[in-house]
């Protein structure tokens, strides 16, 4: 807990929270930024590190091995992207060591790395390049330690492709059905960003980044209930959830409406010169922002302002009324 000026004592999960509005209205942009950087908010900050380990590292972890025990598909890999694998796992260990010395450690004799990260109790040595010292691929390996999602973007022909992932996280997509597809294509689903040329953009300053370059952004919607997992292969599960909120008791949605933030990365890597996009998702229920007064106003304003269309494709137009009713009536936010 950290007491904030103003507000009071605040739980860590909210000090840390990565609040993503810096203004009452909210529109596409590449907004990227380089990573890094902390970032002060009105309860705390974040963004000290690419890869972030919370008070959530097990829950989250423990969470991705039962999906993947589930639904193996959650990986997915091209053939031509094994170095790629490769050059993500070392570099995601070499952040983690970096960033947290007294939970993971990377050491190197001759052609032999050893890996060991503290809080799962697991060590590992390995050859890179050699599949044989890994007990599975280096991307669903260091996946299993890091609580981001992670994509491998190849980049050729002028453009960038999605050619591998681990992804147990997904809000409203599939990385087993975006496999294999250019970013322009990936991207085709969102609007307005066409129009406005966002995607060519992004995918522009992206091929330009130079090896070892970080760069972060970040995207936002609602879920219903502390549920990582809202990738299509699932919506049974989630999708009645998002279409009922609004038919039971008000007073329930600031427990079970929940703001979900996706802080992403870009990475060059140096071996490969694949581009690695790392996503880790952030959920803060509504009765939590209420907590930081400017917070819910700010967030009522942008739900009230966003086009329908954005909050179509968002997932958000059956449950931003039961949102913006609830910040009225219980966190005193006034129209």
């Amino acid at each position: 807990m950290s007491a904030i000026a103003g507000i009071g004592i605040l739980p860590e999960r909210i000090v840390r929270f990565p609040f993503p509005f810096p203004h009452d209205t909210y529109r596409y942009t590449t907004n990227v930024e380089p990573a890094g950087t902390p970032v002060t908010t009105r309860a705390g900050g974040w963004g000290e590190h690419p890869v972030d380990i919370d008070g959530f590292y097990l829950d989250d972890l423990a969470e991705r091995d039962r999906i993947l025990d589930m639904d193996p598909t959650r990986f997915q890999a091209l053939p031509h992207m094994e170095i790629a694998q490769w050059d993500a796992m070392l570099t995601l260990m070499k952040m983690l060591d970096d960033a947290y010395p007294q939970t993971f450690s990377l050491a190197r004799d001759g052609k032999l790395w050893r890996w060991c990260n503290r809080a799962l109790d697991v060590e590992q040595a390995f050859v890179f390049g050699e599949r044989t010292t890994l007990p599975e691929p280096p991307l669903r390996y260091i996946g299993r330690h890091i609580q981001e999602d992670v994509v491998l973007l190849d980049q050729r022909n002028g453009e960038l492709w999605g050619d591998a992932g681990l992804v147990t996280f997904a809000a409203d997509w599939s990385l087993r059905f975006d496999v294999g597809m250019s970013f322009l294509q990936i991207h085709g689903p969102v609007p307005r960003v066409h129009a406005e040329g966002v995607i060519p953009r992004a995918q522009q300053f992206l091929m330009g980044l130079e090896a070892g370059q970080r760069y972060r952004r970040t995207n936002w919607s609602l879920s219903v209930d502390r549920r990582l997992d809202q990738s299509t292969e699932t919506y049974p599960v989630w999708g009645r959830d998002r279409r009922t909120l609004g038919d039971g008791p008000l007073e329930q949605v600031g427990r079970r409406l929940n703001l979900r933030v996706e802080v992403q990365h870009l990475v060059r890597l140096g071996v490969s010169g694949t581009i690695m996009f790392l996503i880790r998702t952030h959920l803060l229920p509504f009765e939590d922002i209420a907590l930081v007064p400017e917070w819910a106003g700010r967030l009522y304003r942008v739900l009230e302002e966003l086009p329908d269309d954005m909050a179509e494709y968002k997932g958000i137009a059956r449950t931003r009324g039961p949102g913006m009713r609830w910040l009225t009536e219980y966190a005193g936010v006034r129209p």
